[in-house]
């Protein structure tokens, strides 16, 4: 019977993607981006105060077809610009965000994602909350395809 339960964890488990890790720092994704030759997607967060960026974190970027093609494609980077004082990142974290945003984002545009190939170059930006998260992920999964070496 232990035995039959942990080979059904086992293929149960397999199914299951992880979720990918969003990181905070530009050149460390640069140079993972380069090392992997992955794309990077940036997404502009205001993780606090903007409804259409928390329903992307939680409604867009855990879908499966979307952890997925991250897990295969993608380096994953997020500029967070929270606004309330319990939330506020370090002096570090906020230089390194506002250098994200003046190259890749000087409207203030939020919820923006934007993918980079892996010297940083824009290749194509999203503006707010998608109308149809599988479209979005749709036109990523094209998008990357259609730019690929």
């Amino acid at each position: 019977m232990r035995l039959l339960i942990a080979a059904l964890f086992i293929i149960t488990s397999s199914f299951v993607s992880i979720e990918p890790e969003w990181g905070h720092n530009y050149n460390d994704a640069l140079q993972w981006a380069q090392k992997e030759h992955k794309y990077i997607l940036v997404n502009f967060s205001g993780s606090d105060w903007c409804g259409p960026c928390i329903r992307l974190h939680k409604e867009v970027f855990v879908l499966q077809d979307f952890i997925q093609l991250a897990n295969t494609k993608l380096v994953l980077l997020n500029a967070d610009f929270p606004r309330y004082k319990k939330n506020q990142l370090s002096v570090t974290q906020q230089k390194i965000n506002d250098e994200i945003a003046e190259k890749y984002n000087n409207k203030g545009v939020f919820p923006l994602t934007v993918l980079l190939d892996e010297n940083g170059k824009q290749i194509k930006s999203w503006e707010g909350f998608p109308s149809s998260p599988s479209d979005f992920i749709y036109d990523l999964q094209q998008t990357i395809q259609d730019n690929q070496k």
